[in-house]
């Protein structure tokens, strides 16, 4: 039986050798493909599936350490602002002259709109399971409720250290990317497709 995949298959084929993986690591780094997804497309593609994995791992928790890095310098940032506006505020009142500036919301579409409702539900589910989990149980059971980066932000901004949050969104990436990687090599192996 041909593999429904051969055209696909045929493309990964003709790519040199060293950017098939780099390939499945960029795709590792989309929101809602991530690791898992990234993994299983490079082994349906026909690259092996260890190298496949690895590459979505690295893709994946890549984005995520970014995420991390940059939410945690917004969150310190927007932490300070607020302390400092705070003791500016316990002075007493102050005489300079403040100014507002009222901008116009975009006018949202109904995919937007829902858009956004999945992600509010989502953000609700993971403070939940962040609550009742902790870090470690939120991030191995946050896929799904929403990708690893939203998670990774989410934790930063609600206030866990980046050190723990790479370490366990890490641990949740190998372990989903693993799985994931496992049952599609079962399918090309149950399928015959090579």
């Amino acid at each position: 039986m041909s593999s429904p995949y051969e055209g696909f298959q045929t493309f990964v084929d003709q790519l040199p050798e060293f950017l098939q993986p780099l390939l499945v690591a960029l795709l590792g780094m989309i929101p809602y493909v991530e690791g898992e997804g990234s993994a299983a497309i490079g082994i349906l593609g026909g690259i092996h599936p260890v190298v496949a994995a690895l590459a979505g791992i690295a893709g994946n928790l890549l984005s995520v350490v970014l995420v991390v890095l940059l939410g945690s310098r917004v969150r310190e940032s927007v932490v300070a602002r607020r302390a400092a506006k705070t003791a500016v505020a316990s002075t007493g009142p102050h005489t300079t002259k403040t100014s507002t500036m009222v901008m116009e919301r975009p006018t949202a579409t109904d995919a937007d709109t829902e858009r956004d409702s999945r992600r509010a539900k989502g953000r609700r589910r993971l403070q939940r399971w962040l609550v009742r989990f902790g870090v470690p149980g939120a991030s191995i059971i946050a896929p799904f409720a929403l990708p690893t980066q939203l998670t990774a932000a989410f934790f930063v901004a609600s206030g866990v250290k980046k050190g723990w949050v790479i370490l366990w969104q890490g641990v949740a990436i190998v372990l989903w990317t693993a799985l994931v990687a496992a049952a599609a090599l079962g399918v090309v192996n149950l399928f015959g497709w090579q």
